[in-house]
């Protein structure tokens, strides 16, 4: 997709689709600065299929949620761009499952926290470096819960749900400057965050999807390539469902 020279910064690149997504912009020539939270073998096995795909990439501690975390992660990815920051997805995310009569505030919380919260943080700081360059790629995942709802995800579903309006308006209020902001909503892709569900109701999952098949990491992140690359100058305030067919209104 024609990234080279550009520095992408990947929140929760330490696994799952934000670790595919980095192996898939190093291949397009993206320097990626690869975020995590705690897990510094998960970051560095990333970095290692980072430098595998031609790339190469720099580790990020530090928690999306967390207002000062949230700036040192930008400035840090800031330096390694040498002052610029072309790319920003907004992947970090976690799950705290149950139905709403037996969820927890603090489930709640630590969800729309990081899933939501992290994303505003992180979009806030890196606004500031964007709108000085007048230009830049946001792409904030999301989720098919957040378009559809799913039970038992009522945390999830309103953090993903909430990350779509998030991206139609700062696609609005930065247009002028020539960033745009798109989100991807994977459906039912095997992850860390979702094997336990996908293993339980298999069968059942399967008979909804129209392509017969759960998606991959690497469906998702070509997804994200077209939206971060030149070939989607001209898309914003989008939402590109990648799930098979299951939703389609």
């Amino acid at each position: 997709m024609g990234l080279e020279g550009r520095t992408a910064l990947i929140t929760g690149a330490g696994r799952g689709i934000g670790r595919a997504t980095a192996a898939r912009l190093a291949r397009d020539g993206a320097r990626i600065a690869i975020n995590y939270k705690g897990n510094a073998a998960a970051a560095e096995e990333s970095k290692r299929l980072v430098e595998k795909s031609g790339g190469e990439a720099t580790l990020i501690k530090g928690d999306v949620s967390v207002d000062e975390q949230a700036e040192e992660i930008v400035k840090a990815a800031l330096a390694y761009g040498n002052g610029r920051l072309d790319i920003l997805v907004n992947n970090a995310g976690i799950t705290r499952d149950n139905l709403l009569v037996r969820m927890s505030a603090e489930d709640w919380d630590a969800v729309i926290d990081l899933n939501l919260r992290g994303a505003f943080l992180v979009t806030k700081a890196a606004m500031r470096p964007m709108m000085k360059q007048r230009s830049g790629r946001i792409v904030n995942v999301s989720s098919v819960a957040g378009v559809a709802g799913n039970a038992g995800q009522a945390n999830y579903a309103s953090a993903k749900a909430g990350l779509i309006g998030f991206t139609k308006t700062i696609a609005r209020e930065m247009a002028v400057r020539n960033i745009t902001c798109n989100a991807v909503a994977p459906g039912f892709v095997p992850t860390d965050l979702t094997n336990a569900l996908l293993k339980q109701m298999e069968e059942t999952i399967l008979k909804q999807i129209p392509l017969g098949r759960f998606g991959t990491v690497e469906d998702v992140a070509n997804a994200i390539a077209f939206l971060v690359s030149d070939e989607a100058s001209y898309i914003t305030g989008q939402v590109l469902v990648v799930d098979g067919g299951m939703v389609t209104a």
